[in-house]
This record gives structure tokens, C-alpha cells and sequence, in this order.
């Protein structure tokens, strides 16, 4: 058996171009990677299977499995989730389970694909899997096939996350169709942001995805508001929403603003020193 962690990342900026041809979008974005991940078991079995509990439907982490086993031989996989991260809420948890998967499955295969080669193929299952094949904080750019590893200040964060999800495609759809993308996108401004301390950093965190979020769901700027009475430096949408979250510099400013919301999730940034 192979197990890997497969942690929630938060968008501290978003920047998202217009529509391309192909029905995606550029984007520039600052990931941070949260201490908050599930954990998914892979082990040999008589026939594929993803188990995870309480999470219907297709799930990305197939479409890994058999992205993988396209580039190399792989025997029939059982795949169990322990899930922790929130479902459809914007944190990047389908697609962190999927890259874990595609590490998983490298293992048990005998290591024949490099990381360069499990980016290439988790682009093919979704935008966000290449950034979490070595998950770090990073710099993505492409439509999501660019990671470039950086260095973010020490940060508390309080997530809400909702009981409804949002559906990324919905979200981009209302961008484009307000809009809220911008013509051009400006990486070498979010590489000066990410080593600015935590203040500057806040006061620079946007979100191009936030106001088709808020369209979509406009009870979502009540918790926002209520972030930002709480004593967060700054308050978000993350990615597609509709998950909340708010920045702080300790824990216990983030406990303490978690007590005046409910389902309040305190998490920190992963150490990615090592």
C-alpha cells in the first residue's frame, strides 16, 4: 500500500484572463498549501475502485488512474479517501486527491515517471492536479500547468467553508459573462507579493473569480464582512468559492474571530521547507 497526504490549498490571488479558444483561461495565482488535507490509501487489488465515503459520483481521482495507466503499466488499483477537506467548496481537494493518486500509483508502478511527467499527465484530468503533484505553496500560471514553487510569510487562516457547493464552471461562466476577467495578467507582481511580509501581502490578495462568486451567492459577502469584523487582515472568496477565508497572524486571532461564525475551520500553511 501507498499513502499520501493530499492537502487543501487556498487562493491568496487570483488573476484570471478572458476566455480562450479552447474554453479555458489564463490565470495567475498565488496557491498557498494548508495544513488541512485528506489522506488517500492506494493499494493493489482484482479491479479498479475510489472509495470515498459520504462523496457521490465521478471523481477525478479515476480519470487520474487511468490518465496514469495510458503512460505506464499499473495493476488494478483500490483507492480509499479519508476525506477532511470540504467538497466543491474552492479549496482544490478532488484535485489534491487526484495528484496524491497519480504519487500513489508512481510508487506502487516502481517510480517510472518523474514529477515533470505526473504534471503533464494530471493537466489532462484537471487544472488545478498539476499544482499538487509536489504540493507547495507556488506561482500557477497557463491554465494551471505552470507551478513554480515560492516562499509565503507565516499565516493563520479561518475557512468557512458552505453547505451548498458552488460549480467552477458556473463561476467562470458569470465572470465571463459580467465580467470580471481582465486583459492581461501581471505573474512577476504576484512573485514581488509573495515575498512581501504578511501586511503587504494582505492588503494586495484579490480575487477575479470573487464577484461572479458573490453573484451567484450574495449571502456570501455577509461572511466576508463578518471576517473583516473579526479582525482579519484580509478576507476572500478562494478560487470558484464558495468556501470563505480570512487572514490572520496567529491562531488565536483566528480562534477567536472562528467563535463568531459557525463552521469555522482554523488551518495554517504547510511547512514546504523540507
Amino acid at each position: 500500500m501507498a499513502s499520501e497526504l493530499a492537502p487543501a490549498k487556498v487562493n491568496l490571488v487570483l488573476q484570471v484572463g478572458p476566455r480562450r479558444p479552447d474554453g479555458l483561461h489564463d490565470i495567475a495565482s498565488l496557491f498557498a498549501s494548508l495544513d488541512l488535507a485528506d489522506e488517500v490509501h492506494v493499494e493493489r487489488a482484482a479491479r479498479d475502485e475510489v472509495i470515498c465515503h459520504g462523496v457521490e459520483g465521478p471523481n477525478l481521482v479515476t480519470d487520474a488512474v487511468e490518465a496514469f495507466r495510458a503512460e505506464a503499466e499499473l495493476p488494478p488499483l483500490r483507492v480509499t479517501i479519508d476525506k477532511r477537506v470540504p467538497v466543491a467548496a474552492g479549496l482544490g481537494g478532488g484535485s489534491a486527491d487526484a495528484a496524491a493518486a497519480l504519487r500513489a500509483a508512481n510508487e506502487i508502478a516502481g517510480r517510472p515517471l518523474d514529477p515533470g511527467a505526473l504534471r503533464r499527465i494530471g493537466a489532462r484530468v484537471g487544472a488545478d492536479v498539476p499544482s499538487q503533484v509536489e504540493p507547495r505553496h507556488a506561482l500557477v500560471t497557463g491554465a494551471g500547468e505552470h507551478v513554480e514553487p515560492v516562499e509565503l510569510p507565516e499565516m493563520a487562516l479561518l475557512l468557512v467553508p458552505s453547505a451548498e457547493g458552488l460549480s467552477t464552471r458556473d463561476v467562470y461562466a458569470e465572470a465571463d459573462r459580467l465580467p470580471s476577467t481582465r486583459p492581461r495578467l501581471d505573474p512577476d507582481a504576484l512573485r514581488r507579493l509573495a515575498a512581501a511580509p504578511l501586511a503587504a501581502l494582505a492588503r494586495g490578495m484579490e480575487n477575479d473569480l470573487e464577484a461572479a462568486a458573490l453573484s451567484l451567492r450574495p449571502e456570501l459577502a455577509t461572511t466576508l464582512a463578518a471576517l473583516e469584523e473579526g479582525g482579519a487582515l484580509a478576507a476572500l472568496v478562494t478560487g470558484s468559492g464558495p468556501t470563505v477565508f480570512g487572514v490572520f497572524e496567529s491562531e488565536g486571532e483566528a480562534h477567536a474571530a472562528a467563535g463568531l461564525l459557525s463552521d469555522g475551520l482554523v488551518t495554517r500553511l504547510r511547512d514546504t521547507s523540507a
